[in-house]
């Protein structure tokens, strides 16, 4: 059977940032994926409005409503300054999440030595199994 290793308070702490960490690190990473979505969906529309003729009848959201636009050209503004709004957005996500990235690596790495200094098993060692009685 393994041994019970009690952890230090100051790794405990740490432990418990790195899964703040952790969460944290997912939180933005689902914020770029749901912004890289939408600028697709964006980059789409923008085409999309490309094809249809200049007097064609278009609807833009407002709120919770559509209303019909004046122009083509309008609708063709707002999506642009929506879409660099986006990707601006976006740019600090990717920031945001590399920086965290750099935080969780050098984060691990250090909670690996600590670990292992306390004596307490990592990834790559084993538990020893308990011994089976059956064939007994």
């Amino acid at each position: 059977m393994g041994r019970v290793v009690a952890l230090p308070a100051k790794l405990q702490n740490d432990l418990k940032q790195f899964q703040r960490l952790q969460q944290e690190l997912g939180n933005v990473q689902q914020q770029r994926m749901q912004l890289d979505l939408r600028l697709r969906e964006i980059g789409h529309t923008i085409d999309e409005l490309k094809t249809i003729p200049e007097d064609a009848v278009i609807y833009r959201p407002i709120g919770g409503l559509l209303v019909r636009a004046k122009t083509r050209k309008e609708v063709d503004d707002l999506l642009g300054e929506e879409k660099e709004t986006l990707e601006v957005r976006q740019k600090g996500v990717e920031r945001q999440e590399n920086h965290l990235k750099e935080r969780y690596t050098s984060m691990q790495q250090d909670l690996t030595h600590q670990l292992q200094a306390a004596g307490v098993a990592t990834e790559g060692s084993s538990e020893p199994e308990p011994e089976s009685e059956s064939d007994a």
